[in-house]
Formats: C-alpha cells, structure tokens, sequence
C-alpha cells in the first residue's frame, strides 16, 4: 500500500496536481492559441477555457462529498485517461461547437482526478508542506510548459497545443495508475473526525475566498498574453515574460513552506487579494513593457502563495478532506467565470475594465478571509459560540 508519506506517493500527487492543473499554467498560451490560430474572437476563446473549468467545477462538486468513499487511484486514473483521449480528438477539429462539447468532457474528467488528489493531500499528515510540494512541481512544469509550447503552437498551428495536452494527461494517468497513494486515516488527536460531520461554518467564507482569487487569476491569466501582444511588446517579449513567471512560480511554494511558521495564514489571505489585484492594475494599464513585465512574471506567485497558506489552514479546520477535496470547485468556480467574464469586459471596455473587476472582487475576497480565525482551535470556540 502506497502513502502520502512515500516517496512514490508524493511524486505520484506532484504529477496529478500539475496535470489537474494545468488551466493555472496553460490559460494565456490556450486563449491566446484559440484567438490567434483558431480565429476565434476573445468571448469565444473565452467561453472555451470556461467550459473546461466548468466541468471541472461540476466534477468537484459531485465527487468532494463523497471523497472518502471512493476508491481514489481508480477515479484518478481513469480521470486523466479520459481528458487525455478528449484532448487528443480536440486536436483533430477546428469546429466551435465539437470543441466547446470536448472542452466540457475533458473538464469534467480531470477535475474527478484532481479533485481525489486534493482530497489526499488534505487527508496526510502534513497538508500545508505536501501542498507546497507539489507547488513546487507546478512550477517546475510552468517553466517547461512555458518555455516550449508557444514557440511550438505559433510553428507548427493550434492542434500542437491539444496535443501537449493529450500527452501531459497520460502521463498523468500512467503515474497515477502506478504510484497514486492512499490518503491516510483521519485520525488527528486534537481535531477528531466524526463520521458525517458537518464542514465548519468558517471554512465556507475560505472557499468563497478562494473562488475569487481563482476568478481574479483566470479573469486576467487568460488575456496576459493578449494584452502584451495587442501593446506592441512582441512575441519574443512576451513568451519571455511567460518563461520568466514560470521561474518565478518556482519559489513561492517552497517560501509557504519555509514561512509556515512565520506568518499566520489568516494574514496572508488577507494581504493576497489585495496584492493580486494590484498587479492586475499595473499588467492592464501599462504601455511600457518594463511594468508590464515586472508585474506578469509575479502575478500568478501570489496566487500559488496564497492558496499554499489557505490550504493549510481550511485542512486543519475540516480533517475529513471533504472540503479540500473540493479544491477545484474553490479555484475553478471563479476560474470557469473568469476567461469569459474577462472576454467580455475586453470585447466591450478595452483590458483596463479588467482593473476595475479585479479590485470588486478582491473586496469581496478580503471581507470572506476576515471571517476565518488563525487557528483550528479558534475555529472549534467560534463554532461552539455559534
């Protein structure tokens, strides 16, 4: 039987966590394909990643309740053979309509998988170090991804990009299907777990938190590209601001991990939104490539910072993994709104519209992550006091 606390099973999770989710890597290098080599216009591009996302909202949502009565490598597995399949026929296709149906199949199928490996994250000793971890790995991935891809879809066309798709969801389903590991017993002393207890109020002001930011994230990810390359800046300016924040992405996972004890993860929730939404100010208004730049290649860190600390703490405060195992709903909800929320708002007020949203939604974000006390231990008064 195979552990979180394994070798193997800790490089199976890092593997899953990068193909689940490659949408917070791919989405600028996606819309920006879609727009570019498919013709379509940016509500379209859009709408495309958006039912991706939606589908792996759907998926979350469905199977997160139920996370600890499935049998994980098996939904895993057969989760990402099956966006692996869907991505490989995306790439033989340029009609609207069948690509919209497989955009929406393959959301659902590697959300199932992501959602079971968040789930089992969640559940081991230690969920704010492994999430970091495969943080980590996500970065790594970025930095390849990045520095390859959109060199190769502008050579070789827009199926290349279905194509790296299709191969990174089958590797994704060989390891899992080899090394996915067992999520441990919820066995922690000081917060049992009883069977069918109810998730914490507290812990659904975080994931509306986190929908936000992934809205925030997914909302300007998906025009980063677009906008660098509607200013002037040039492809080989943007892919190397691309490249730049996949090295980037790099540091801030292994940082959660070295400051865990530091900073309280309540602080850096509250500070994450407003942070991200001033970046999305400076990337949307900037006409000079410098800004433009500096503020790109950290925008999604603070993203990946964030949610490490929040993760770790709404783990804590529900030890059944149910809510964690909705992880993808968390990120993905907002995310599903937010390539064609920004689409639209480009279509009709120009990429400066993205500023505005980005600063509402943070509010939003900020008043929910308020509502979340520093500790498990606050969280169990709080709900006593209730």
């Amino acid at each position: 039987m195979i552990r979180t606390n394994s070798k193997r099973g800790r490089a199976a999770l890092m593997v899953a966590h990068c193909a689940g989710m490659v949408d917070l890597v791919a989405l600028p290098v996606w819309v920006g394909a879609l727009i570019a080599q498919y013709r379509f216009d940016a509500r379209q591009a859009g709408l495309l990643a958006t039912l991706f996302l939606v589908g792996a909202v759907c998926a979350s949502l469905v199977l997160a309740p139920r996370f600890n009565r499935l049998n994980d490598r098996l939904v895993a597995t057969l989760g990402f053979g099956a966006a692996a399949l869907g991505f490989g026929i995306a790439s033989t296709t340029a009609d609207f309509g069948v690509l919209a149906a497989l955009h929406a199949l393959c959301g659902v199928a590697a959300g199932s998988a992501l959602s079971v490996t968040h789930g089992t994250i969640a559940r081991s000793g230690h969920p704010h170090r492994l999430f970091a971890l495969v943080g980590i790995a996500l970065g790594v991935f970025a930095i390849a991804f990045l520095g390859a891809t959109p060199r190769a879809v502008a050579a070789a066309g827009g199926p290349v990009l279905f194509q790296v798709f299709a191969g990174v969801m089958t590797v994704g389903a060989l390891v899992a299907a080899l090394a996915f590991p067992v999520a441990d017993a919820a066995d922690d002393a000081h917060a049992p777990v009883k069977a069918g207890a109810p998730i914490p109020r507290v812990v659904w002001f975080g994931i509306v938190g986190i929908a936000c930011m992934g809205l925030v994230q997914s909302m300007t990810f998906s025009f980063l590209e677009r906008v660098g390359s509607d200013r002037g800046f040039g492809l080989q300016a943007v892919t190397g601001v691309l490249i730049a924040l996949g090295v980037v992405n790099l540091f801030p996972a292994a940082l959660a991990a070295l400051l865990e004890k530091r900073l309280t993860a309540r602080t850096v929730m509250l500070v994450g939104p407003v942070v991200q939404a001033l970046l999305v100010v400076a990337i949307m208004n900037s006409t000079v490539f410098a800004p433009y730049a500096a503020a790109a290649s950290v925008f999604a860190a603070v993203m990946i910072f964030s949610h490490i600390f929040a993760f770790g703490l709404l783990a804590r405060l529900d030890r059944s993994g149910r809510a964690m195992a909705a992880t993808p709903a968390m990120l993905m909800i907002g995310a599903a709104i937010g390539p064609v929320l920004g689409g639209t708002l480009v279509k009709a007020f120009d990429y400066g519209s993205l500023s505005a949203a980005a600063l509402s939604i943070a509010a939003v974000a900020v008043f929910c992550f308020s509502r979340i006390p520093s500790t498990a231990a606050a969280a169990v008064q709080q709900e006593a006091l209730a």
